[in-house]
């Protein structure tokens, strides 16, 4: 593994790297990336060993412009509009694929979501390259955002660590959101992830499975986790029975790092899981069988809000008042479940706001 600054760093360096089917970690306008040749089936397995990333989750791409997307998806008219307006830039665009690219960097129903990141380093190292780079995070998947090489090396293994070949260190980036990404294969174009571009006035998105949903709660985990240990944390879900709370919890376990099975808590009202030593531990509450809102006095509420504990209650919208009484101590994230949605047996809406 070798570590030079962006500064001193020659494409031609980079490129000799992605042609001989390593992994590079290189910064973008959101956050550090790690890449290698999309086209190239043994760099993107090697890639899948670093990301902990089983197979069949896809991998989306970076081009250097239009014209090299359309070598590798097809363009309705609305990603044509996106594309138009909003890039270069924080969006992934999900189109029906060419299957152009490695076997595992398109999803298993044959989409690929496209790239044309705002950071012109990047640019020049896929046009000198000539074909698409891999556009993920560089960070162990349910790991912590990268925005500095730290960041990265301090949250994986030697093992990780041995697999990557080159590092591009640009410093501390901003903070900013990942990339939103929208799904222009429906009729009217999904957002599956809401970043910094927004597409409509509310921050919701689209779920198609139980691990899209899981993957909504790390993303909201890793917005607000910069709280953690310093207020609480509250979670408040909104949803009917089956729409997908506990399984939002279980995503929101995983991305604080706990190990143990998040079950429904709704026969004895309150689960409590750890994960590493001195981080705050996860309350799962289900109010769905209290009787009076005084009940969360009785499983000590005040005191998981006074020891800066993260929650996850179901059926919040129950004890609204109570949970809002907690404005000042905490951080409320509320979260609307909505299923299934007009899209399918499978799909779900969440949409999220916040108090403080």
């Amino acid at each position: 593994m070798r570590t030079v600054k962006e500064s001193v760093t020659t494409i031609d360096e980079v490129v000799d790297v992605l042609q001989n089917g390593g992994l590079v970690v290189f910064p973008t306008e959101t956050l550090y990336g790690i890449g290698v040749d999309a086209t190239n089936q043994k760099a993107v397995k090697k890639l899948n060993l670093f990301k902990k990333r089983p197979t069949g989750k896809p991998y989306s791409i970076a081009v250097s412009d239009m014209g090299m997307a359309q070598e590798y998806v097809f363009l309705n008219e609305s990603a044509l509009n996106i594309y138009k307006t909003f890039l270069p830039g924080p969006v992934t665009v999900i189109s029906k694929g060419k299957h152009k690219v490695a076997p595992g960097v398109e999803s298993e129903d044959g989409t690929l979501g496209i790239r044309i990141p705002n950071y012109d380093f990047v640019l020049k190292i896929v046009k000198a390259f000539g074909k698409p780079i891999t556009a993920t995070s560089a960070n162990a998947s349910y790991k912590k955002r990268p925005y500095e090489i730290s960041d990265i090396l301090d949250n994986i293994s030697e093992r990780q660590k041995e697999l990557i070949d080159l590092i591009i260190d640009a410093g501390k980036l901003p903070h900013n959101d990942p990339s939103t990404v929208v799904d222009t294969t429906y009729d009217n174009p999904a957002v599956l992830r809401q970043g910094k571009i927004k597409f409509s006035n509310n921050n919701e998105i689209l779920s198609r499975s139980p691990e899209e949903t899981e993957n909504c709660a790390k993303e909201l985990w890793q917005k607000y986790e910069s709280y953690s240990g310093k207020r609480a944390i509250v979670f408040a879900l909104i949803g009917e029975m089956g729409s997908g709370k506990t399984i939002f919890t279980k995503g929101l376990a995983k991305a604080m790092g706990i190990k143990e099975v998040v079950t429904s808590p709704s026969f004895n009202l309150l689960n409590t899981y750890y994960g590493k030593k001195d981080t705050p531990h996860l309350t799962h509450i289900d109010v769905w069988r209290m009787k009076d809102a005084d009940e969360l006095e009785d499983i000590g509420m005040q005191k998981e809000i006074s020891d800066k504990s993260v929650l996850a209650i179901e059926w919040a919208d129950k004890i609204s008042e109570n949970i809002r009484k907690f404005n000042e101590e905490a951080i409320v994230v509320w979260i609307k479940i909505e299923a299934p949605f007009k899209g399918g047996e499978n799909d779900r809406v969440i949409s999220w706001g916040v108090t403080n």
